[in-house]
């Protein structure tokens, strides 16, 4: 992978080629006629992640015959957003990295698995930038961005997100997504809001420095887990000689300068305000 707007090659491993034994099952958006008209496609191949991070984790593909590059879609993140509703289990996440954001397949794909803990992320206070559009920025955490929805809001937010991700794209910034159960924004949480006001999803958007060398096996490589505060160490050592500081400075160094992200900002608010 050498570009983050790099073509699909069928050349390359692919989805296509993987063993029938590894597909779990399909899922088919019921929609009406006109919609069907309207939609790439209307159904979502859950694969099995042979390189599993947690619990249950597999791959969202949709339609591995219409060899999609790894760039998002309103489809795909309206059913990744629907998969999290979906879900009986509120610790059911989707998450998503570009290509030059440790992507490591260029087929269009999203990740889902299982992580039975609660999150930062979750009830986090945000800034609004665009409310009308649900748009946010993330307050005394990582650089990035939020949306947030509830079901009946799912098809308007993941229009918005895709215009988001596809002005990344053109730009060549590089981004991971990360999609959780949470409560609606607030830049203050009121003391009454507990974890059971979940009602909703809570769509993270974390824009990057493109990283295309190949990922170190026993490293902390930054992505969608990393940055949601889930963190896989690959052995022990890592793991008891791990410190807050010091993997806040690991992942600063994947994240943009400030300057840069607050100037990105402002393009997206004139963006989504035009749509």
């Amino acid at each position: 992978i050498l570009s983050i707007q790099q073509e699909f090659n069928d050349k390359q491993f692919n989805f296509n080629k993987i063993n029938p034994e590894e597909i779990i099952c399909e899922m088919t958006k019921c929609v009406n006629s006109r919609d069907v008209l309207n939609a790439p496609t209307s159904k979502m191949t859950v694969l099995v992640n042979v390189s599993p991070l947690e619990f249950g984790h597999c791959l969202f593909v949709p339609d591995p015959l219409q060899c999609y590059p790894q760039v998002l879609t309103k489809f795909a993140i309206a059913v990744g957003i629907e998969s999290v509703f979906l879900s009986s289990d509120p610790g059911f996440r989707v998450g998503f990295n570009s290509l030059g954001a440790f992507a490591s397949v260029n087929h269009l794909h999203l990740h889902g698995y299982y992580l039975d803990h609660e999150l930062a992320l979750e009830s986090i206070a945000v800034e609004p930038l665009v409310p009308e559009k649900d748009f946010h920025r993330l307050i005394n955490y990582h650089v990035g961005f939020v949306f947030y929805t509830e079901a009946k809001s799912v098809d308007k937010v993941a229009e918005n997100i895709c215009r988001v991700t596809d002005f990344l794209v053109k730009q060549n910034i590089a981004h991971n997504l990360f999609l959780s159960r949470g409560c609606p924004p607030h830049v203050h949480k009121p003391r009454e809001m507990e974890n059971s006001s979940r009602k909703g999803v809570r769509i993270f958007v974390w824009p990057r420095k493109s990283c295309f060398s190949a990922k170190e096996e026993s490293a902390l490589n930054v992505a969608l887990c990393e940055l949601a505060g889930h963190l896989p160490f690959k052995n022990k050592t890592d793991f008891e000689k791990a410190t807050e500081e010091g993997v806040t400075e690991i992942i600063n160094k994947y994240l943009l300068p400030k300057d840069e992200f607050f100037n990105l900002e402002q393009q997206l608010i004139q963006h989504l305000g035009k749509s």
